[in-house]
């Protein structure tokens, strides 16, 4: 798949931050804005998918919102404009999503990475812009990136959302999970789609490095599940300001048995392989591991059924896979997600079914707000200004979207107490610093 070449892994943890030499000097970084739009012909027609202030195609599908739903969609230009996928390519679910991760092009971008030591002893690694903390103010907005299944801050999408929210004056890190983007793994555990411990500590770890400025998050496939089960168990008490859900598979029973069906073997199989050269890496920690673990059925899964079985569903504690896949599903998080809320899916999504989508729960709850593509794949969406091999059509909406929260929440801010905003950052112990490419 369209990815940058690997990093460099924190191969020792040590408190005394080290930095290796680049390897080569990485061009500017260039974005492609969309159009101005002047004007717009819409229907007359009221109905789910149109605002009566007539703010989106009626091409896009819509649900949600709560009464701030017409003052967001005006900030979202890019919904103003028809759905075009890109010919051919975009006209089919499967193609589409095979030629975003394979040609998709990846922005050149200098990472500097920090290594996260959490409290049950294992490693996260977190990749920043480098030179971010010389250049932008402390109070700059923050954005978590969090990759799909195996993915890191290396993935062609990962990095055009990276680029697009530097352009935009944001500080953005990207969240790579144990094992993940090339990241240390420490203890013989690696993540799984219901375990939040993780994306607590990191979240908090960005808060009191930053008490002024604001915190939102985006999450793809399986970090858009993660990050949505977090926004409903932190609730009341949510860090972030507001988020951004993409091609959330929200139902684990359902996207499992659409796993296995027809073409998306294929999807299967290569996500299986993922995982599976990922733990080979690190098979020495989980040498003599007893009781229901089964290590040599992870080791040659041929599924991502298998390799749950064999090793995820044990470690987080499930009785079975299927009773993992049941509690690791984020839709009904929905109802308790109490900060702005952004849920992208296409309808064509070949690994997500859209029967999944929580429709109901996402239109009962004011805080979010659900747009559908007719067609995009998944994390493929070809379309708009930058297809073919541009940042996806998504992006430029996402970041209307949290532009448009930051300009309400940094009025917030302005009222925070001094005893919160004038914290001093004291960096934690067990910390690496280090420069990535």
């Amino acid at each position: 798949m369209a990815r940058a070449p690997p990093l460099t892994p924190c191969r020792h943890l040590h408190p005394r931050p080290i930095t290796a030499k680049p390897t080569q000097l990485l061009s500017p970084i260039t974005i492609t804005t969309p159009r101005k739009i002047s004007s717009v012909h819409v229907s007359s027609t009221t109905s789910d998918t149109m605002t009566s202030r007539g703010y989106i195609h009626p091409s896009l599908e819509i649900v949600g919102g709560g009464r701030h739903r017409d003052s967001i969609l005006q900030d979202l230009k890019t919904l103003a404009l028809p759905y075009n996928p890109f010919p051919v390519i975009g006209w089919n679910g499967h193609v589409e999503t095979l030629f975003a991760a394979f040609f998709r092009s990846v922005p050149d971008v200098r990472l500097r990475r920090e290594c996260l030591r959490t409290e049950d002893n294992g490693t996260v690694a977190l990749d920043w812009v480098s030179g971010d903390d010389r250049y932008l103010p402390r109070d700059s907005p923050i954005l978590i990136l969090l990759p799909g299944l195996a993915g890191g801050s290396g993935d062609a999408y990962v990095r055009h959302m990276l680029v697009r929210a530097r352009s935009k004056g944001w500080r953005v890190v990207v969240f790579n999970s144990r094992g993940c983007g090339n990241s240390p793994v420490t203890t013989p555990q690696f993540y799984s789609s219901s375990f939040l411990g993780d994306m607590r500590e990191v979240v908090e770890h960005v808060a009191t490095r930053f008490p002024k400025a604001n915190l939102y998050a985006v999450g793809w496939s399986l970090g858009a599940n993660i990050l949505v089960q977090y926004l409903g168990q932190e609730s009341h008490t949510c860090r972030l300001s507001g988020a951004v859900s993409l091609c959330n598979p929200f139902n684990g029973l359902l996207t499992d048995q659409n796993l296995r069906k027809g073409f998306n073997i294929v999807y299967d199989k290569a996500l299986a392989r993922a995982r599976r050269e990922i733990f080979k890496k690190h098979a020495l920690l989980f040498e003599d591991m007893g009781g229901e673990y089964n290590i040599p059925l992870a080791a040659n899964a041929k599924t991502l059924r298998e390799f749950d079985e064999g090793l995820t569903r044990v470690s987080f504690g499930f009785k079975s896979v299927d009773d993992y896949y049941y509690n690791s599903s984020s839709s009904d998080s929905i109802e308790h997600v109490r900060i702005p809320l952004l849920c992208i899916q296409a309808a064509n999504d070949p690994i997500c079914p859209s029967v999944g989508i929580p429709r109901e729960e996402i239109k009962e709850n004011p805080n979010c707000l659900l747009i559908i593509t007719p067609k995009g794949g998944h994390l493929g969406w070809v379309a708009g200004v930058e297809a073919l091999r541009g940042a996806p059509w998504t992006d430029p909406v996402v970041m209307d979207y949290l532009e448009h929260l930051e300009r309400g929440a940094s009025k917030g801010l302005a009222s925070c107490s001094n005893s919160v905003c004038e914290q001093q950052y004291a960096e934690p112990e067990g910390l690496l610093s280090l420069e990535v490419l």
